[in-house]
């Protein structure tokens, strides 16, 4: 969410009248268990976070309460497209950088903010489209990831894609313009680059069981059924004066399809019943076994992009509003459970090789162009090392390679582990993938162990 997009919304929001719209980091060890946001939330085995942006960390007021109340941070704008590549494969990593340093010198997680979308583009990338798009948009979800690796729990792989109003589909952008599988696409290309994260996909109007959610819930499962890497389901929660009654409900349905249910940017408008909203969304995740945290979109009121309406459990000043107390009273009160959760990537393992590897290997094309995501799986002898042999069908050509080394771009290509992902256990696999040129169809890979 943006300040960039708040007409849009507020709009959205006047007009429902009720909207009621990794590595693995260790959760920051709280100053007082059970009275702080982050301390009650991470004795349940949950995250309560907040976004923010670094060029706020100067105001000694805000980050006194930011420091003490949240261990998750989401970087408000500083991870979106046109911020780390304002022009083409020339990237900007510095107020990632910042954000990131500052939660792991605190032991904070990093929601990461968000690899693809419709608005926030870069001046460059408006002006693309088709496999030219496709190729940008697959290169910046892969060097994004890349970068911050090993250091995000949790992508906003794609963001915002699907249609407002009654019928269930897909929005209209240039990315959708490119081919209906360029979500399957980007998250295929994020598992590769990064597949310690979590992969969610991240929408707002979606908080009870309407044309929207439903859209969303059937490409989530159709994502699961063929083995398309998502982990997580993304509820921005921009709530206006009241809650759907099937809140708790419609989360549970899309963790009933086994991935995890986060609330991204949950703020509530400011009126009698803003604290109940807050208990009962706070509630609705302690209730559900795979709703893995919250985080609230700001942290003062005068702080948020919904100017006017003081939708934050802090007023300006830093004082806790009747809101908090209700959130951290549902906090305290859920129960202890730790919420199961989902391991990142590809819900399903190919069987071990025998004495040496084997790989395999999934295509995402479009005209011109093509992605594979290639998994190797260290036979009953492991590995210190591994090679995979490819043959590129005639014409096409390898662009750029993550998580290997490549030799050649065209014809037989064989591509190499690199050191963090040579040595596997017997049946243990890695990732790695490639981007290319023209037509990847009928490729075979082989393995070679060491």
């Amino acid at each position: 969410m943006s300040r960039k997009r708040t007409l849009q919304l507020m709009a959205t929001i006047t007009a429902a009248g009720a909207l009621v719209a990794g590595m693995t980091v260790a959760l920051a060890p709280p100053a007082s268990a059970g009275t702080t946001l982050g301390g009650a939330a991470a004795e349940k085995g949950r995250y309560f976070g907040t976004a923010t942006d670094p060029h706020m960390f100067s105001n000694s007021a805000y980050m006194t309460v930011l420091n003490r109340e949240f261990n998750q941070l989401t970087n408000e704008n500083g991870m979106k497209w046109d911020a780390t590549e304002p022009q083409r494969n020339q990237f900007n990593w510095a107020r990632g950088d910042q954000l990131v340093a500052h939660a792991q010198a605190r032991g904070m997680r990093v929601r990461g903010h968000a690899l693809l979308w419709h608005a926030q583009q870069p001046g460059w990338a408006q002006n693309l489209s088709g496999s030219d798009l496709r190729s940008a948009a697959i290169n910046h979800v892969t060097q994004v990831a890349s970068h911050w690796r090993g250091k995000i729990y949790a992508w906003d792989v794609v963001n915002e894609a699907f249609a407002d109003g009654g019928s269930g589909g897909r929005r209209d952008s240039n990315l959708q313009r490119t081919g209906n599988d360029w979500i399957e696409a980007a998250f295929r290309a994020a598992d590769a680059a990064d597949p310690g994260a979590k992969l969610c996909y991240n929408d707002y109007n979606t908080d009870g069981i309407n044309a929207k959610s439903t859209g969303i819930y059937n490409m989530v499962r159709d994502f699961r059924a063929r083995g398309v890497p998502i982990d997580c389901v993304g509820f921005q929660s921009h709530l206006g004066t009241s809650v759907p009654g099937d809140y708790q409900a419609n989360l549970q349905r899309f963790a009933d399809l086994g991935v995890e249910v986060q609330i991204t940017e949950l703020d509530v408008q400011q009126g009698s019943n803003q604290a109940n909203i807050f208990r009962t969304v706070t509630r609705a995740c302690m209730a559900i076994s795979r709703c893995t945290g919250i985080t609230v979109w700001g942290v003062r009121d005068c702080d948020s992009w919904r100017t006017g309406q003081n939708p934050l459990l802090f007023d300006c000043n830093g004082n806790k509003k009747p809101a908090y107390d209700a959130v951290l009273a549902e906090l305290n009160a859920g129960g202890g459970t730790p919420p199961a959760t989902t391991p990142p990537g590809n819900p399903t393992t190919p069987p071990a090789g025998g004495a040496g590897c084997t790989a395999s290997v999934t295509l995402n094309q479009w005209t011109g162009g093509f992605v594979a995501n290639l998994r190797v799986t260290a036979g009953s002898a492991g590995t210190r090392g591994w090679t995979v042999a490819v043959t590129l069908p005639g014409g096409a050509s390898v662009t750029s390679t993550w998580s290997a080394t490549a030799s050649g771009s065209t014809g037989t290509v064989r591509f190499s582990n690199v050191s963090y992902n040579g040595q596997l256990a017997p049946g243990q696999a890695t990732e790695f993938g490639f981007q290319g040129n023209g037509s990847g169809s009928g490729m075979t890979p082989s393995c070679t162990a060491t």
